[in-house]
Order: C-alpha cells, then sequence, then structure tokens
C-alpha cells in the first residue's frame, strides 16, 4: 500500500505540473486577447499592424515550431529542449509585457510560438507517453486546464486595470506564473514511461521526411490530424466570428455578444469538467462518435431559432456536447503513433499552419455572401467527421465503430 502511494506521488505531482504548463499557456492566450485594446491604444498601433501581431507569429513561430518534435527526441534530450523552451517562454512574455514598440512586441510574439512548441507541446506528447492507456483522460483533463486559462486570462487584465495596473503589468505577473510552474516541472523530474514508451522510445528521433510520410500514413494519423483541423472550424473559428454573427443576425449590442462568447466559454468550461467524468466510464471513440451525432442536430438548431435568448440557450447545449472533440482526436492521433510522440508534435505543428486558413476561408464567405451563410456552411463540419471512419489500431488489427 506505502509502495503504491510511493508510486502514484510522483506521477499526480507530474500530471499537476504538466496541467499548470497548459493552463498557463492559454492564461497568456487570454490575456492578450483581452489587452489588445489597450496595447493599440498604448502603442498607437494600426488594424493592419494589429492584425500582422496575429498573423505573423502564427505563420513564422509554427515554421520555426515544426521540427522540434522530431529533433527532440525522447529522455534527456527532449527534457532539455522542453526547459529550454520553457525560459524562452518565460523571457518572451515577459518582452512582451515590457515591449515599448511594434517592432519588439512582434518579436516577443515570434519567439512565443516555437517556445510554446518545446515548452507546451512536448510537456504534453510526453504526458501521453507517460500512460499510453489512459491518453484520452489525461487529453481531457489538459484541455480542461487550458479552458481554465482562457477564462482567467481577461479577468487577470480587468482586475489589474481596476486595480490602477496596466496591461504591462498583467504580462509580468503571467510570466512569474509562468516561472513558477517552469520551476515545478523542473522539480518533478523527468515523468515515469510506460511499457510501450519503454519498448520503443528510441524510436523516437527524425526518420527521415519520406519515411516519417510513410510511417504516418501507414498508422492512419493523417486522418485524426484532418479531423482535428475539421472540427477546429466548430470550436475555435466558431466563437472567433459567434461575436459578430450575434450582432449580425440578432442586431444584439456588443455588450450582448460578449455575454455570447461568455456563455461559450462557461458551458464549454463545465463540458469539459464533465467530460473527465463520462470517459471514466466510456470509450472515448463511441463517446466522440454520439457527440458529433448531437451536434449534427443542435448546430443546426442554433442557427434557425429566433431570438438571442434561445440562441444562447442552444449555443450553450452545444458547447458541452462538443467537448470531446479535441481531446479525443488528440488522443488518438498520438496512440497512432507509439513511440514516435515527437513526430506527433511536428506534424500537429504542420498540420495547424493549413488549418489557419480555416478562419480565411470563413472570412472570404462572409464578406461574398454574408456572415450567416458564412457561418451555416460549418454544418458541414459533423458531417465530414461522421463520414470519416473511427477506427483505432490495436495489436495489428483495427476496431471501428462504423
Amino acid at each position: 500500500m506505502n509502495a503504491a502511494r510511493l508510486k502514484s506521488g510522483p506521477a499526480l505531482a507530474g500530471l499537476l505540473a504538466a496541467l499548470a504548463v497548459e493552463l498557463v499557456d492559454e492564461l497568456v492566450d487570454g490575456t492578450k486577447s483581452a489587452a489588445m485594446p489597450l496595447i493599440r491604444h498604448d502603442l498607437g498601433l494600426t488594424y493592419v499592424q494589429v492584425g500582422l501581431l496575429a498573423a505573423v507569429p502564427l505563420i513564422l513561430g509554427s515554421v520555426i515550431e515544426l521540427p522540434v518534435g522530431v529533433l527532440s527526441g525522447t529522455g534527456r534530450r527532449r527534457r532539455r529542449v522542453m526547459l529550454a523552451g520553457g525560459l524562452v517562454f518565460i523571457a518572451a512574455v515577459l518582452a512582451a509585457g515590457l515591449a515599448h514598440s511594434f517592432l519588439v512586441l512582434l518579436a516577443a510574439l515570434v519567439a512565443f510560438f516555437p517556445a510554446s512548441g518545446a515548452f507546451v507541446s512536448l510537456t504534453q506528447s510526453t504526458l501521453m507517453d507517460a500512460v499510453p492507456d489512459r491518453r484520452a483522460q489525461h487529453m481531457a483533463r489538459w484541455t480542461l486546464a487550458g479552458s481554465i486559462g482562457a477564462v482567467l486570462g481577461p479577468l487577470v487584465v480587468a482586475w489589474v486595470v481596476a486595480a490602477g495596473g496596466t496591461w504591462r503589468l498583467a504580462f509580468v505577473l503571467i510570466a512569474a506564473a509562468a516561472a513558477v510552474t517552469w520551476l515545478a516541472v523542473a522539480a518533478v523530474g523527468r515523468p515515469a514511461a510506460g511499457p510501450e514508451d519503454l519498448e520503443t522510445g528510441e524510436q523516437n528521433g527524425w526518420p527521415g521526411l519520406r519515411k516519417a510520410v510513410r510511417i504516418s500514413v501507414k498508422a492512419g494519423a493523417f486522418r485524426w490530424l484532418v479531423l482535428l483541423e475539421v472540427s477546429d472550424l466548430l470550436l475555435d473559428v466558431f466563437t472567433a466570428f459567434l461575436a459578430l454573427y450575434f450582432v449580425a443576425t440578432t442586431h444584439a449590442s456588443a455588450a450582448l455578444a460578449a455575454l455570447g462568447v461568455a456563455v461559450r466559454l462557461g458551458a464549454g468550461l463545465a463540458g469539459d469538467a464533465l467530460l473527465i467524468l463520462v470517459l471514466e466510464r466510456f470509450d472515448s471513440l463511441r463517446v466522440l462518435r454520439a457527440s458529433v451525432l448531437l451536434t449534427g442536430v443542435l448546430f443546426p438548431a442554433f442557427l434557425i431559432v429566433p431570438g438571442l435568448g434561445l440562441k444562447l440557450a442552444v449555443l450553450a447545449v452545444l458547447s458541452i456536447a462538443t467537448a470531446p472533440w479535441y481531446p479525443v482526436l488528440q488522443a488518438e492521433m498520438f496512440a497512432s503513433l507509439p513511440g514516435r510522440s515527437g513526430l506527433a508534435v511536428s506534424l500537429t505543428s504542420a498540420a495547424g499552419l493549413v488549418g489557419g486558413l480555416g478562419p480565411l476561408a470563413v472570412g472570404l464567405l462572409a464578406q461574398d455572401l454574408g456572415l450567416s451563410w458564412a457561418m451555416s456552411s460549418l454544418v458541414l463540419v459533423p458531417v465530414v467527421m461522421l463520414a470519416a471512419p473511427s477506427c483505432r489500431r490495436r495489436a495489428g488489427r483495427k476496431d471501428c465503430l462504423d
């Protein structure tokens, strides 16, 4: 009994440290979004410069981040890369808070993206390797931690401003929180590897481009990557256009539109918490399929029902229903590449570059056809997800839920 406790203690500490990393990462993103009007006023930015602050770090940072997963390897080398990324992560957040010009802020945000890839993505992949048979459950906890951070970010900005501080103080405080998190990660040591990782961990280096593609195709990893990017159209992309949609379709005020976003985030947070309990009782792929079926009904209902009140009610249920999408798909993507989590990290970065076209596509449709038609096109998302086979490989065979 005592041995079991000793074994579970370090594992629990490692899990909590990993979740803190994701919470701080999303805290940065939430803070940046909430503070952008203050940043624009303080630095005298144009709207073009604001757009560049969003686009350039995403593109350049993702390109820089691409090789991080496969070149980090496993064991001590991965841990060194992860901790080094954490130090750059802290420095980038601090530099953003101290920036007094557009170029300095842009450089800080560009540095932040690959640093996040090294610190956050490698922490996630290490967590996925540690307990292979509980990937979905751990991803559910990871997603909940991120949702908490995303909600806390605007609250931190509001609290700092209400206390008489500036957006700079908010970034400095978050850099301090990131430093505490880094110390926690460094203190817990390398998480114990599971049997699967011990057997195949040495495969985690860069196998070469052609071999990497062959491995990914054979393992079915590309299917999960495609589904991750498709699903994001009804997750982050939908959320990004939500306030504009309420203003355009229900003629809501800016305050009521913001309330709609708050309902979306709050219900999503509740769904993430509920998912942890659900995945302890039911198979993750069956949960995913049920949520997609439910979304196929709820999203058209959200578009059709009249009035802001009804839309908010349906939106809350819809946000809970889509909670399994990211954690289950991400867990299955890692599971499709056992012993090659570094390759999974790099593939995710590459897919993210393509996925960045999603908001652009919705924006172009909205420009040509109107926002209502652009949002209506998203009804295809659950259709595509249902059409894709839900399979996982086990011991040389393939189990499907079709």
